[in-house]
Order: C-alpha cells, then sequence, then structure tokens
C-alpha cells in the first residue's frame, strides 16, 4: 500500500525484497495495485485541479475546431458508393452505401442510403474498436470484427445486408482479420496465440461448416496476414518477422485449395507481394530486398501457377539514394512510393506513357496513396497534408498526373495555413550525422526564442512525417512552436536510417534527439527553461533515456504509455511481443545484448539528480506496454530525484495502447498533457 492516502503528498510504492523492488507492481487485479494506480490518479488530479478550467476551455476550444458533423469521402466500388459520416456529438462514424450515381460522380443519395453498420449502438458507451469491415465481393455481406475491451481480441460478425440479420461466429482469441474467397461464402480468418500473435490461418464458408485450419505459423517471431491483392484474383498469406518474409497465394476463386509459396523464407530476406496487370498481362509484382536494403522491384508473368524465385525479372534496380517502401496497382498504372532525402515521393509509371513524380506546394509534409479505388480505376487518392496545412484528398488521374483537391479537412473558426511557418531543419550528432527536424511556429514569433514542444519516436523503421493536428493550434496559437526530431531508428531516410538506431545501435536513437534540442537551443528557437519534450510507447523509451542522460536540457516531459522497463520485458518471454522485438532490441538473455540494454533502459538508469517535470500516462488494459513499466518507473523516480518538480502518473484504467476510444476522450487526453506543458512553462 501507499504510504500516503492523501491526495496532496505524493504517493511512495513500498519496496519489495529482491533485484527488482517494484517488481510487485505486476501483479494486475491485486488490490495493493490498483490501490497505489488510483492513488497516483487521485495526486495527478489533486496536482492539476487548478487548471480543470484551463483544461475544460482547452477540451472546448480544440473540439470547437472540428467539424462534428462530417462524411468521408465516398469510395466507388460496384454498383455502390462506400462512405461513413460522423454526427455532432457521436463518438464514432456510422457506416454507410448508397446507389453509384450515373454520371460517376461521388454524390450520395441520402434518400436511397442504406446504413450498414452503427458503433455508437455497438459501443453501448463502453470501449470499441472496429476491426474488419469487409464487404464480400457480390455486396451482398458485411464481415465485421469488434474489440470491446482494448484488448485487441476481436468477435467475428457476418451480416445479411438484405435482411439485417447478424450472426455472431463463434471462434475466440481472433486478430479481427476477415478476408472474403471470391465465391463470398469463404472467409479467412486468423486466431491469436497466447503471446497475441497471429499465428494460424481458418477457412470458413457460411454454409456452417466447421472452420478448417489452413496454416499455422509455429515461430514466435512471425505473424501471419491475409489479404486480397489488387487484381482481386488472388489471396495473398504473408508472414513476416521484424527482418524476415515469405509468402503464399491462392486464387481466389478457388478457395477451397491450398496455399503455394512464391520464396522460401531466408533469414534477412523481405518481400512482398501483389498481383495485377504489365503491359497487358497478367503479372506477379514482387518488392524484394534481396539486391539491397532499400529494396528493388521484380515481376513474374502469370502462367496460371504460383511462380518460383528462379522467374523473377528485376523491373526496377536497387538504389543506394531512393527507399523504395511500396507499390499500388491499377489495370492502366504502376504507383511507387518512395523516399528521397528523408521525403515521401509518389512516383507513376502509366502505361504506355512516360513516368512521372507528382508535385506538391510544402517543403516537409506527410503524402502517401490513401486509395487506390477499384482495379480498373482510371485515378487513385492521394493523402497530403503539412504541420501547417490539413489534411487533403487529392485525386491523381493516372494518365496526365492531374491533381484535384477533393476534400480538406476543414478547420472551424479563423483559420489560415499561411499563418504559421512550417521548416526542415537540420542537427549534427555526436558522429556528424545530418538528423532533419521538422519545425512549425506561428509566422510572427520566428526569430525569437519561444517555448517549443518537441517529439519524437525513433523505432521500428516508423517514419514521423509532418501530419497536421487541430489539437496543435491551441500550442501554436499561444506562440508555442512545434517540432519533430526525426532520430535514427525511424525509417525516414530509409532502412540504413532504422538500422541505424536500433539492436547495439540504439544509442544513437538518444544521441540524434539530445542535438536537435541542442540545435533549437544554440539556434534560438527556445532555451532549455522552455523546452518540453513528448514521445509515446517506444518515443516513451526515448524520453526516459534523454531524462537519464540530459536531463539539465529539459523543462517539461510527457512519456505516454512509455517502454521504459525495456530490459524485465524483453527478459521475460511469456509477455505479448517480447519475442518477436528480440530483432528489434536483442535478446538480453545474451549477455552483451544484456549490458547493452542495461546501458540505457530508463528504468534502470534512474538515478539521483534533478530531473524536469514529468507527466506519464498508461492503459491499464494495453497489452503492448503493460501498465506496470510507467508505475515502476515512475515509483523510482519519486524516491529518487533530487528535485521537487512535478511527477505525475495518470493510469487509463479502462484504456488500452492507443489511451480512450472515443473521439472526445481522446481530445481530453490532449488538453490535459497541453494543460500540464502551460502550467509548467508558466504559459496562461
Amino acid at each position: 500500500m501507499p504510504h500516503s492516502a492523501h491526495a496532496s503528498s505524493a504517493p511512495i510504492a513500498h519496496k519489495a525484497d529482491g533485484n527488482d523492488p517494484y517488481a510487485w507492481l505486476q501483479e494486475r487485479d491485486t488490490a495493493p495495485v490498483l490501490d497505489y494506480l488510483k492513488a497516483e490518479n487521485a495526486y495527478q488530479e489533486a496536482m492539476l485541479a487548478d487548471q480543470a478550467e484551463l483544461r475544460e476551455n482547452l477540451f472546448n476550444e480544440i473540439k470547437g475546431r472540428i467539424l462534428e458533423t462530417d462524411l468521408s469521402l465516398p469510395s466507388p466500388w460496384g454498383p455502390y458508393l462506400y462512405y461513413t459520416r460522423t454526427t455532432a456529438g457521436d463518438e464514432y462514424a456510422r457506416h454507410y452505401r448508397c446507389p453509384r450515381p450515373a454520371d460517376d460522380g461521388l454524390q450520395v443519395d441520402e434518400s436511397a442510403e442504406e446504413l450498414l453498420l452503427d458503433p455508437n449502438v455497438l459501443a453501448n458507451g463502453g470501449f470499441f474498436s472496429l476491426g474488419a469491415f469487409s464487404i464480400s465481393p457480390d455486396h451482398q455481406r458485411l464481415a465485421y470484427s469488434l474489440d470491446t475491451t482494448g484488448e485487441e481480441v476481436y468477435t467475428l460478425f457476418v451480416k445479411e445486408l438484405a435482411s439485417g440479420k447478424v450472426s455472431e461466429l463463434a471462434f475466440e482469441d481472433c486478430d479481427g482479420s476477415m478476408t472474403w474467397a471470391n465465391d463470398s461464402l469463404t472467409l479467412f480468418f486468423a486466431e491469436l496465440d497466447d503471446t497475441h500473435r497471429p499465428h494460424k490461418l481458418y477457412r470458413y464458408r457460411l454454409d456452417g461448416t466447421a472452420a478448417e485450419e489452413v496454416f499455422h505459423e509455429p515461430d514466435g517471431r512471425f505473424f501471419l496476414h491475409c489479404y486480397r491483392a489488387s487484381s482481386e484474383r488472388q489471396l495473398l498469406l504473408s508472414l513476416g518477422s521484424k527482418t524476415t518474409s515469405e509468402v503464399w497465394a491462392l486464387d481466389a476463386s478457388q478457395p477451397q485449395q491450398a496455399f503455394s509459396c512464391l520464396a522460401p523464407r531466408v533469414e534477412d530476406h523481405e518481400y512482398d507481394v501483389d498481383h495485377g496487370l504489365l503491359d497487358g498481362q497478367w503479372s506477379w509484382l514482387i518488392r524484394t530486398n534481396r539486391d539491397g536494403i532499400n529494396f528493388a522491384l521484380y515481376q513474374a508473368p502469370d502462367t496460371g501457377r504460383v511462380p518460383s524465385e528462379s522467374q523473377w525479372q528485376n523491373l526496377i534496380p536497387h538504389s543506394d539514394e531512393v527507399m523504395f517502401e511500396g507499390l499500388s496497382l491499377n489495370a492502366s498504372a504502376m504507383t511507387l512510393s518512395l523516399r528521397i532525402g528523408g521525403l515521401p515521393i509518389i512516383e507513376v509509371h502509366p502505361q504506355g506513357l512516360p513516368t512521372y513524380r507528382v508535385q506538391l506546394p510544402d517543403a516537409a509534409y506527410s503524402l502517401y496513396v490513401q486509395n487506390s479505388l477499384e482495379f480498373v480505376s482510371d485515378r487513385i487518392r492521394l493523402r497530403y497534408e503539412a504541420l501547417n496545412r490539413p489534411a487533403q484528398v487529392r485525386q491523381l488521374e493516372l494518365a496526365s498526373g492531374a491533381q484535384q483537391v477533393l476534400k480538406e479537412t476543414p478547420v472551424l473558426g479563423p483559420f489560415d495555413a499561411d499563418a504559421y511557418v512550417s521548416q526542415r531543419l537540420w542537427a549534427t550528432a555526436p558522429d556528424g550525422t545530418q538528423v532533419p527536424i521538422s519545425l512549425v511556429v506561428k509566422r510572427e514569433m520566428l526569430g525569437q526564442p519561444t517555448p517549443l514542444y518537441l517529439y519524437g519516436y525513433g523505432a521500428y523503421g516508423e517514419s514521423l512525417d509532418p501530419w497536421f493536428s487541430h489539437a496543435r493550434l491551441s500550442l501554436l496559437d499561444r506562440g508555442v512552436a512545434f517540432a519533430i526530431a526525426h532520430v535514427r531508428g525511424g525509417g525516414e531516410l530509409g532502412e540504413a536510417w532504422y538500422r541505424a538506431g536500433k539492436q547495439e545501435h540504439k544509442q544513437n536513437s538518444f544521441d540524434d534527439f539530445i542535438a536537435c534540442a541542442e540545435h533549437l537551443i544554440a539556434h534560438g528557437f527556445t532555451s532549455a527553461a522552455q523546452l518540453a519534450i513528448s514521445g509515446g510507447s517506444a518515443g516513451g523509451l526515448l524520453i526516459g533515456a534523454v531524462l537519464n542522460q540530459r536531463p539539465e536540457l529539459f523543462a517539461a516531459a510527457i512519456a505516454e504509455v512509455p517502454f521504459v522497463d525495456v530490459l524485465n520485458t524483453m527478459l521475460d518471454p511469456d509477455l505479448p511481443l517480447t519475442v518477436t522485438e528480440y530483432d528489434e532490441w536483442g535478446n538480453p538473455q545474451e549477455p552483451e545484448v544484456h549490458a547493452r540494454i542495461k546501458a540505457y533502459a530508463p528504468y534502470e538508469n534512474v538515478r539521483a539528480q534533478a530531473y524536469p517535470a514529468t507527466l506519464v500516462i498508461a492503459g491499464y488494459n494495453d497489452s503492448r506496454v503493460q501498465y506496470w513499466e510507467a508505475a515502476k518507473w515512475v515509483a523510482k523516480l519519486r524516491v529518487t530525484k533530487t528535485d521537487d518538480n512535478l511527477l505525475l502518473l495518470k493510469t487509463e484504467l479502462g484504456a488500452g495502447h492507443g489511451g480512450m476510444s472515443g473521439r472526445y476522450q481522446g481530445l481530453r487526453d490532449v488538453a490535459l498533457e497541453y494543460a500540464f506543458v502551460f502550467k509548467v512553462l508558466g504559459i496562461a
């Protein structure tokens, strides 16, 4: 039990015997653990009680910029337009369809629309996450899956759209995926093992025959995933670890047959597969790293059988400068997603016409193919946004390259994208590496030191491309700059950038983040007394590590569902994800890896020094980063640090890794964090 039940004094967790005195916090659902977490929640509320009005104002201010009644851009498919609509006061969007207009436009006919699914009814006020939402090829059925706890375990349903009849499928431990074969009767779904890994694929016919296991992946590093190829003619089963992959294919019109392998797994060979038309011929397209880490593109003709690796022919060679991240296929064009100099580039190869690259307005931005629409479509949709420009859906005519903004996310109230300046800066890491920073600030604040909110992640090769946020305007309009440190371990500068920030190179992620902070201070953008830092999950590990290594550089820190107990977690192979994570962090059963992780693990390296004011957020049902990582870290910090700066822990007792599930609850979390930063930095 905590020593003190008074909300005004910080709870002190008791120390147990043994080499990890706070390991008792891992005893989920026991009274001492829940009492401690509730005491921390009460302390956090008491310490920030004077901000209740500010938080409410921030919440309303942010909510006031968001159009509460909103229609998604309809997607044409077969005889229908499919779309979602969000209504004021509802936490979730409803799913609809209506007949496709004769002029092939996107105008929805509300008088003829059909409500397919209403998550507001299904959620019933509790946690809710929709997994699959998959319409059968004949448009007669909807397969969908629901998670009602936040634990990312799904229940499967099929709805007959003509009658409205819903059947719950009697399968347990499902990952939520549901993939149709072309008979519109056969579904493939995946089952989770006890470490939360999709490991078995089942085939189920809706005529009531028992589900049949078609594939089992016993290797704990490999996740299984089934999907339909772009051509809609093949089903693909991909098996992937962090470093190795294997793909199997099955004719979508022969779902009772067995899957066939394209290339048996070889350690460190990563490839993915699609099926479509190339010069009018049905072909297999294979993106592979066998020629180099930035990937090349191969093709093989479709002869009616799945091609072996010896039949692959090189189409686009490997490049040291260009990261080839993915491709989209339409009947008339192939679209490549590339990354050059830290920015996403889209390159279109229309059939029989010259190749071109999509041109865009901003210096740093986020861009990806949002929807390649139907296979026979002559256009695709791109999603584009920048730190100062709300997300746009742009229609791209594949043959001509002509772009049209179909939709821009509205910002209600006064807003002018040009009132904010978006910049790309470069910091120099200790080893000389140039690290990109994306920064946005109100135009009139440019050139003077301002409070600054610096965000980072830096793991799994994920790219933190600049994104727009309605909420962030509440920082910018109060004179706070916002920046993203694109540290190594992310994917912004290609595969080599990722590899330089993982395993034995993990310290580079922390050095890069510190270098970005020092660059922003040295070049007059901010000062240490005005600098707040933030990161979540593996980004919470980043925050925890830099706080131990350079606490004097920062005034405030926010760590969301932080992966801070990395050594103990990686030593426990029974936890979800641990074994698959060896490729990212290493296996600490090996002595040199143990020493390496121990050298930077935030929990192990808490020491008697002054730390900045820190707010830590955890999710009690989080299966990816367990709640106790944050709780143990805070407990240790509380009795070790030498300052009296705020240290607060908030555990969402009803949430998973992504926080609370409804859109308004999410805004309340942001309001809490921003208000905390304002309090620490002395901003009204």
